[in-house]
């Protein structure tokens, strides 16, 4: 069982103190943990084949003995599998395995807007029965850490554990605009993109699609960076196909790779957000956007789970938290805030990362424009008002990897940072009230130590 609390709180590994309660089941499968669905191996009994019926919960099996916490699973199993969407067996090999889908990405870039979204919502039909993750927000990684950090507290009997906080200069949340050009057309519209961005004081990322679908520009990156906003490589064509096959992928990742130096990009994102983890340690990127956190209505299902960036082996993951523009008008023909706005409200009620994708394609009309600037105008009230970092992927990359190097210093009942960008990280406690965890920038009043 590795570190998975040190890691994703950064608090000293001392208060880390879990073990496997017993014999781990041969296969994966569902069980609960309080109120939770997850997935991965257990001990006493075989999870579930699906997520739906009766599911053991496996709080039942939880004891501590002498300051350790003995859980019925391995925890870095089951928060690897969340992640890494073990869950999924349709795409589990990372290949589209559907001939028609194969089809239709073989025509799409010629297809009508209207007829895509009317063959896309055929595919998507019941979308909102499906049972996990949960839409619209999965939290499951998020609430299981706070699960475990709480028995952490109980079993050592402890008032409140040290971390470092999730952000620099202790923003309650971080929210990030990213906008996918897919078309020559969107490459027109960048410059409308970027100016209302500017008229709210939002920089983001361009991804921006290598070969066949448009000319890239030296002068065309040149326009996005000398403005302030980064440039990111979206998949190399931007077809459909990346992960389809192993070979071709490591193929075309030798490409993309250098784009990406050609560009000056650490970013990357694959088109259409298909992904397959377990090929990552082929790019050579340092993070990637290309996994949803919950993915009921995109082509390939699945979702990490998470509204935290998390690492896939060398490369940081920025998940995708946000419903994408396209599908809110096109497949949920909603023309409103509502749903990003409820979103956003979850997401921050686990002090996450807020990532949006917005397309220049597709901010064509009046209608589309004034629901973006509505999102611009929240986020800004949220800056203002709640501490909300906005800024740029590769910011962000720069400071997760920077946090996840800093340790937190134990000098009697002082407390100190040390780490490159300590100076932009706070301590914050863990606790509990009312038997529930508690997270706070301030100790509590009756103690400055932890121990």
């Amino acid at each position: 069982m590795t570190n998975c609390l040190t890691e994703y709180y950064r608090c000293p590994s001392r208060y880390e103190k879990f073990a496997v309660a017993g014999q781990l089941s041969e296969a994966s499968g569902y069980f609960c943990f309080g109120d939770n669905t997850v997935y991965g191996r257990c001990c006493e009994l075989r999870p579930a084949d699906a997520p739906t019926g009766p599911l053991w919960n496996a709080a039942q099996g939880v004891h501590s003995e002498a300051g350790t916490t003995y859980l019925p699973f391995d925890l870095a199993q089951v928060v690897d599998s969340l992640r890494n969407e073990l869950y999924v067996e349709e795409w589990a090999s990372g290949r589209l395995k559907s001939a028609i889908a194969s089809a239709y990405y073989l025509v799409r870039p010629v297809l009508p807007v209207a007829v895509r979204k009317h063959l896309q919502r055929i595919r998507l039909r019941n979308w909102d029965r499906l049972p996990f993750p949960h839409w619209p927000v999965d939290r499951t990684v998020d609430n299981l850490m706070e699960q475990v950090m709480l028995l952490s507290l109980r079993a050592q009997n402890l008032k409140q554990i040290p971390f470092i906080w999730f952000w620099p200069e202790g923003a309650s949340s971080c929210a990030l605009m990213t906008h996918d050009v897919e078309t020559a057309l969107g490459t027109d519209l960048c410059p409308m993109l970027m100016d209302a961005n500017d008229s709210f004081g939002i920089k983001a990322s361009f991804q921006v699609i290598p070969e066949e679908r448009y000319h890239v520009t030296k002068e065309f990156l040149h326009s996005i960076r000398q403005r302030g906003f980064e440039v990111v490589v979206h998949d190399l064509n931007h077809d459909g196909r990346l992960f389809q096959d192993r070979k071709q992928f490591i193929e075309r990742a030798a490409k993309i790779n250098g784009y990406g130096k050609e560009f000056g990009a650490t970013g990357f994102r694959a088109g259409i957000l298909y992904r397959n983890q377990q090929w990552y340690d082929a790019l050579d990127f340092e993070y990637d956007m290309s996994v949803p956190n919950v993915a009921h209505l995109d082509p390939q299902r699945g979702g990490c789970c998470t509204v935290m960036p998390y690492f896939i082996g060398h490369v940081l993951e920025l998940p995708v938290t946000m419903t994408q523009d396209y599908t809110l008008f096109n497949i949920l023909n909603d023309y409103s805030t509502g749903l990003w706005y409820r979103q956003i409200e979850l997401i921050m009620e686990k002090h996450g990362l807020i990532s949006v994708v917005i397309h220049p394609d597709y901010l064509t009309g009046f209608r589309e424009r004034s629901i973006y600037e509505a999102l611009l105008a929240h986020l800004v009230d949220l800056r203002e008002k709640k501490n909300v970092w906005i800024t740029t992927p590769g910011e962000v990359n720069r400071w997760w990897r920077q946090r996840a190097e800093m340790t937190i210093v134990e000098e009697g009942e002082h407390l100190r940072i040390e780490g490159a960008g300590q100076e932009r990280a706070s301590i914050a406690y863990a606790s509990e009230k009312d038997g529930r965890l508690v997270l706070s920038l301030t100790a509590a009043p009756s103690t400055v130590s932890s121990r």
